[in-house]
């Protein structure tokens, strides 16, 4: 079976092309050994690409720990540049992922990715938390670079107030000229990503809410830039969001199911 991995901000992912239905999607260890980082490709999560007769495409994805995960933003743009690798759509799709239907639009640099709507913020035991797609705590810091955020992560992903699925952590700093620098912690994978998509979002409505940040809000990840365009209705709904960055093909293999 051919795999094709896929990177959006280092965020990276093996795409399978599952349209007729070959892959073993219930072999949870499986799927975690191909994300292995020393025993199988390594990525932080794997994508099946699935028919769907209402869409242009299916999007069922996996964390690498092999349990089929919530809704991935930097995953979400990856597969739609796998599918447009492919020649489902010319420039506009139209799919259905675990949380809903997503649009996007693709260009030669960049995917903008459309997100779910968001009810807003709450407050849960003092911390900010949005779902964006994916359950996430927004924590807004003075030093981003020297916090550990593994360990400050950890503790608050499995946390009570989180139980019993647990959250992802994300630690921002505004920066100079307003870009708003995140590092993630996210569950699934269980530890720190190069970049996370649907908790760059979070971050990015938390900090218009919070700090007064006009959109778009740039973002900076250590796997490279996004930027996250909103409205916010009198509410405090959030919609017409959009991730928008890149997502490129790393390298192409086989492997034997």
């Amino acid at each position: 079976m051919d795999f094709f991995k896929y990177q959006g901000t280092g965020n990276d992912f093996i795409l399978i092309d599952d349209r007729h239905k070959t892959f073993p999607a219930t072999d949870q260890a499986f799927i975690e050994h191909l994300c292995h980082r020393r025993f199988g490709i390594g990525a932080d999560g794997l994508i099946l690409l699935q028919n769907d007769s209402d869409y242009d495409f299916r999007m069922v994805y996996f964390n690498a720990d092999g349990a089929e995960g919530s809704m991935c933003g930097n995953g979400g743009r990856c597969i739609v540049r796998f599918a447009h690798d492919l020649g489902l759509f010319d420039r506009e799709t139209r799919f259905i992922a675990v949380d809903g239907e997503h649009t996007a639009i693709v260009d030669e640099e960049s995917i903008s990715l459309k997100m779910s709507a968001v009810s807003g913020t709450e407050d849960r035991d003092g911390l900010t938390f949005l779902n964006t797609g994916s359950p996430h705590v927004v924590l807004f810091v003075d030093d981003l670079e020297s916090l550990d955020v593994v360990a400050e992560g950890r503790a608050i992903r499995y946390s009570d107030s989180f139980q019993p699925g647990g959250t992802n952590v994300n630690y921002a700093q505004v920066l100079a000229d307003d870009t708003v620098f995140v590092r993630t912690y996210e569950r699934g994978v269980e530890d720190e990503t190069y970049s996370c998509g649907t908790g760059v979002t979070a971050v990015a409505l938390a900090a218009h809410q919070q700090l007064a940040l006009t959109d778009p809000v740039a973002i900076k990840t250590i796997g490279g830039n996004l930027r996250v365009s909103f409205k916010q209705s009198g509410d405090g709904t959030f919609d017409t969001i959009y991730l928008i960055g890149p997502a490129k093909r790393v390298f192409a293999g086989s492997i034997t199911v």
